[in-house]
């Protein structure tokens, strides 16, 4: 069997790119962070699900057995990961007068309907922090003799007591750790919260009873925990936003530490995971990006603007995931266009198979890996398919992959069916839904819009009769009419796309 390209991926860990072998072999098990479930996401918060969702599918193209788990905090953690002051989970709850249960669906089933948009594959479990209350009991109750203090506040976690402590965001001399509240008692500045304690003369929706009083989890040990239980330490990958490398991953890995009585982090395993990806943010210039910001860029608001969300994907994937990316809507009008260029060539090769009588081209059961594409290919497609291996076997290389899958749909003369076939398996890694998305979904259709594309249709069809007759007057004034009505018709557009809203 042809395996294809050493898959190399960057491990935050180590500071660099390393060979792909995973703890249990032909397997890859992979945790990616999820979202605190008080707001909605923005759309910088589903860049990392982009990436994660890449990660996944190039694993699978590369014939491992995939278990990704995503997980849900629906306790919340609080602002600025500190160990005191509002909890976002309740302060929601409170401004919305709802309880934090029914703010924690709302919010679940919002991102869950952001991730379906964007293509994003489902991970083989959706891990929801309030189910494993008990879990996260009996993890802190068997680290806390060696590595944990009771303060007042709640329990913590001694740094001092593990190895390495800060390895990975470099805390010895990165910034990341201000971020971080002074809490009175605490024996260094890094300790954090493993079970924080409902203040005396509060009562919280969400909380409950430990060794150490009522109250309820720190974030930190959430991961843990799931991460542990799901996917057994070690574990393969571990992937997050790079926000979440400075204190987040390091406390996670602190926990991990201590809980496998493990060593110093030289031995990249004694982490919890053999290696840390992170994707670099997603900026914006005006400021909209923070959700404190009131009406914040979430994919809902690029969809009521008419925007497809795929065209959002492919912005993310035009950019290497360690790399920053600005976002602008000039940006993301390109990368409709570039969507939709794709898109005519994919319909115009799906027009050409289907001219020859042939049967439409479908993934093979089990879905597409390097090797079983090999078998079904050659002559000059060949080539193509082993660079497109390598581009995504290089830390996740999307733009030149990309570049690789246009240079596919610009040959002309290939056998149809092998074009498709590899148009299948490099969209199975890129997510695009190519072989199914259609021009017309790809139109710009503001929401609100108050003409129906069957009535656009039928005034380009009369307008298209009366210049065809030479008659001027009624195809300007067709033109016109549906100016009015915010349709722009797009004469001489090289895309053919007639019209947009």
């Amino acid at each position: 069997m042809i395996e294809g390209a050493p898959l190399t991926l960057f491990n935050s860990l180590t500071r660099q790119a390393e060979y792909f072998t995973p703890v249990h072999p032909g397997e890859a098990r992979v945790y990616s962070c999820g979202p605190t479930v008080y707001n909605y996401p923005h759309i910088g918060n589903m860049r990392a699900y982009v990436f994660a969702d890449v990660l996944g599918r190039t694993l699978s193209w590369k014939g491992f057995k995939l278990t990704h788990v995503i997980n849900i905090t629906d306790v919340g953690h609080l602002t600025d990961d500190a160990d005191q002051g509002e909890d976002k989970m309740e302060k929601m709850a409170a401004e919305k007068a709802q309880s934090i249960w029914e703010i924690a669906r709302h919010y679940t089933e919002a991102y869950w309907a952001d991730i379906k948009a964007l293509n994003i594959r489902q991970p083989a479990d959706w891990s929801i922090a309030t189910n494993y209350i008990e879990d996260m009991l009996d993890f802190a109750k068997s680290i806390a003799d060696k590595h944990c203090y009771e303060l007042p506040s709640g329990l913590y976690f001694d740094v001092s007591t593990v190895e390495d402590y800060g390895k990975l965001a470099r805390a010895a001399t990165d910034e990341g750790e201000g971020r971080i509240e002074a809490v009175e008692g605490k024996r260094h500045a890094a300790d954090f919260a493993i079970w924080r304690k409902t203040p005396e003369g509060e009562k919280r929706q969400m909380e409950w009873d430990s060794p150490w009083g009522k109250g309820a989890p720190g974030w930190h040990l959430e991961c843990s925990v799931m991460s542990g239980k799901l996917l057994g330490f070690p574990f393969d990958i571990h992937t997050g936003g790079i926000d979440h490398r400075e204190i987040h991953h390091p406390n996670e890995i602190a926990q991990n530490q201590a809980f496998c009585g493990c060593g110093g982090l030289s031995e990249a395993a004694n982490s919890g995971a053999r290696l840390w990806m992170h994707n670099n943010f997603l900026v914006e210039r005006s400021g909209k990006m923070s959700k404190s910001s009131g009406e914040f860029l979430r994919l809902q608001l690029l969809i009521d603007k008419g925007y497809h969300p795929l065209a959002y994907r492919l912005l993310c994937l035009q950019a290497q995931y360690r790399s920053e990316l600005e976002f602008s809507w000039e940006g993301l009008a390109a990368a409709l266009t570039r969507l939709k260029r794709m898109v005519l060539a994919v319909q115009a090769l799906k027009k050409r198979h289907a001219d020859k009588g042939q049967d439409p081209v479908e993934a093979p059961e089990g879905g597409w890996t390097f090797a079983r594409l090999l078998d079904g290919i050659g002559g000059t497609l060949r080539p193509l398919a082993i660079r497109f291996d390598e581009a995504i076997s290089d830390d996740l290389n999307t733009p030149v992959a990309l570049t690789i899958l246009e240079e596919l749909l610009s040959l002309k003369k290939m056998p149809t069916d092998e074009s498709l076939t590899l148009l299948g398996a490099m969209d199975a890694v890129l997510g695009l839904n190519l072989l199914e998305l259609d021009r017309a979904e790809l139109r710009l259709r503001p929401k609100g819009a108050a003409i129906d594309p069957a009535e656009i249709e039928a005034a380009l069809e009369r307008r298209k009769a009366a210049r065809a007759e030479k008659d001027f007057a009624t195809s300007d004034a067709i033109r016109d009419e549906l100016a009015a009505k915010g349709v722009d018709v797009m004469d001489g557009d090289p895309l053919g796309w007639e019209w947009k809203l």
